[in-house]
């Protein structure tokens, strides 16, 4: 193992991973309310945008990241619409994850009992009261794994946008090795990269789950 090579390194890896969070945060956030409009719309059933709903999730979650990226790099451009590299990667991070966090938001709304839901509507609460108060907050807590799950799905995916020359970690990666031929020592400082990024999340979130947990149903 090259260490002088590896510390060296450290610089640009450090730059690139800042890049992946940036780009892993956009990401997430924009999908959560992607997720939550479209499961809202799944939950009252409105009778053309659930369709459209629909088709969205079974689109995206059924075609690769790489294609989705490529048609919006490369596509869009033959309609006239050119967009930058940064803003292709958080629309297809995005599009992508929408269609998970809508899946996630809907299994943790449907899990809401009728009866609390007659109870809100007896207490003279209106549609987007009882979303608001009574559901979204149980949906939330029962979702929070599925959700966690896809942030540090939609955190690894940012792997994939290299692919159209945004230099983030496996992008680096790959010059460095094409370069140098520091394949180990560049692959060890990949790896690494990720665990300091994904490690906390996990641990977060596993955190995040056991108090809303124990705050529903108590130690």
């Amino acid at each position: 193992m090259n260490w002088e090579f590896i510390i060296k390194s450290l610089p640009l890896y450090e730059k690139a991973a800042l890049l992946t969070l940036e780009l892993a945060i956009g990401g997430i956030a924009a999908s959560l309310i992607i997720g939550l409009l479209c499961s809202v719309i799944l939950y009252y059933k409105t009778p053309i945008l659930n369709k459209v709903v629909r088709v969205y999730i079974e689109l995206s979650r059924n075609t690769p990241l790489l294609i989705q990226l490529f048609f919006l790099y490369y596509g869009f451009t033959k309609l006239g619409l050119t967009m930058g590299e940064y803003t292709c990667a958080i629309l297809g991070l995005s599009f992508l994850g929408g269609s998970y966090m809508a899946e996630a938001f809907r299994g943790g709304i449907e899990s809401v009992s009728k009866s609390q839901i007659e109870a809100g509507l007896s207490l003279g609460l209106s549609n987007s009261d009882l979303i608001r108060y009574v559901i979204l907050p149980q949906a939330f807590s029962v979702s929070i794994p599925a959700i966690g799950a896809n942030c540090i799905f939609l955190l690894k995916e940012t792997s994939i946008v290299g692919a159209i020359a945004i230099p983030e970690l496996m992008h680096l990666t790959q010059d460095l090795i094409g370069m140098y031929y520091q394949t180990y020592e560049s692959l060890f400082m990949l790896v690494v990269s990720y665990l300091i990024m994904l490690l906390p999340l996990s641990l977060g979130l596993t955190w995040l789950e056991r108090k809303l947990r124990y705050a529903e149903f108590g130690n």
